[in-house]
């Protein structure tokens, strides 16, 4: 075992010495600044509603998008729908909170931490980036021969290999999340250690505990991201191209939504992988995308896609001759 953690180390520092890691971080750490700052000057902080009269300043807002409604009402354009529902929804929300008595807090920096959930689509380009090479290269540079001279399994040296993707993973997403926080607690403060938030469920407002949320929607995205990290390491595995498992997994990425949605028709459409991938359609009652889904069907299905991926990759690398690299 302890041979094993030691090729994980390794692996992880083969990771963590190059300069486009680093790049990546810092890639990451731009964006999260930038989008700070563009929130910290231009965006809605909340800071009106600090004061007594945080009732009068809702009931003003409302008045204020019901006379908005009545103008994009008597354009009769139907590209106005969107913007009276969206003013409909401002006004379900401001009378949430004066119906319960809440008075809505100003933004801070656990907002700031959820509103950046987006960011984990960029970790999940970055690990397919890294694990897409992690095998490949080994054999496009000729060190797999070296490797393999170890008296170590091939079995233990590809376990070791993608257990260094999946912690870059984690400790990419681990900064997201705290540089994240530090970013918005020094732009926007921080209004306690788990405080509350209003967002809309199932057409309705609740009162959550922001730390929740954080958790649930990082988690989802978890979910996505090591699926789509796990088949890029499958083809690096198998194919010994890096840049083919780059491209073929960041199409999958980006376009494995709109593949679901046209054959969202046939009945077979739900065992495609990226139909069970977001496990937030079952959240708080929510429908699936496909009729006759269900959260044991899509977790059983990702298990399954899983383990194939998993499988593929040993089957193949533990079987292939390497005595012509």
């Amino acid at each position: 075992m302890n041979r094993f953690f030691k090729l994980v180390f390794n692996e992880e520092m083969k990771i963590y010495i190059r300069k486009s890691t680093w790049v990546m971080y810092a890639i990451l750490a731009a964006i999260i600044i930038g989008s700070g700052l563009i929130s910290y000057f231009f965006g809605d902080l909340g800071e009106e509603y600090t004061g007594d009269d945080w009732r009068e300043v809702l009931e003003e807002e409302n008045e204020e998008y019901m006379q908005d409604n009545e103008e994009w009402i008597q354009e009769m354009d139907d590209d106005n729908g969107f913007v009276v529902e969206m003013n409909n929804s401002y006004i379900a929300k401001n009378n949430y909170y004066l119906e319960n008595d809440i008075q809505p807090k100003p933004y801070d920096a656990w907002e700031y931490v959820l509103e950046n959930v987006f960011l984990l689509s960029v970790v999940s380009l970055f690990t397919i980036i890294v694990a897409a090479g992690i095998v490949a290269h080994e054999f496009r540079w000729g060190t797999i021969k070296l490797l393999l001279t170890r008296p170590i399994s091939r079995a233990q040296i590809l376990l070791s290999k993608y257990v260094s993707v999946l912690i870059f993973a984690l400790f990419t997403l681990l900064f997201v999340v705290l540089f994240s926080w530090i970013v918005g607690a020094i732009l926007f403060g921080i209004n306690g250690i788990n405080p509350s938030i209003v967002i809309e469920q199932n057409d309705e407002f609740a009162q959550v505990s922001i730390l929740s949320e954080i958790m649930s929607g990082y988690g989802y995205k978890l979910i996505n991201l090591i699926m789509m990290a796990t088949f890029a390491f499958m083809i690096s595995s198998i194919f010994r191209n890096s840049t083919l498992a780059i491209g073929t997994a960041i199409f999958l990425m980006f376009a494995g939504n709109s593949i679901v949605g046209f054959f969202s028709d046939h009945d077979w459409a739900k065992y495609i992988l990226f139909a069970n991938t977001d496990l937030k359609q079952y959240a708080n009652d929510g429908s699936p995308i496909i009729e006759g889904m269900t959260l044991g069907f899509s977790i059983t299905m990702l298990v399954v896609y899983y383990a194939i991926f998993l499988v593929l990759s040993w089957v193949v690398f533990t079987r292939r001759d390497v005595a012509g690299q």
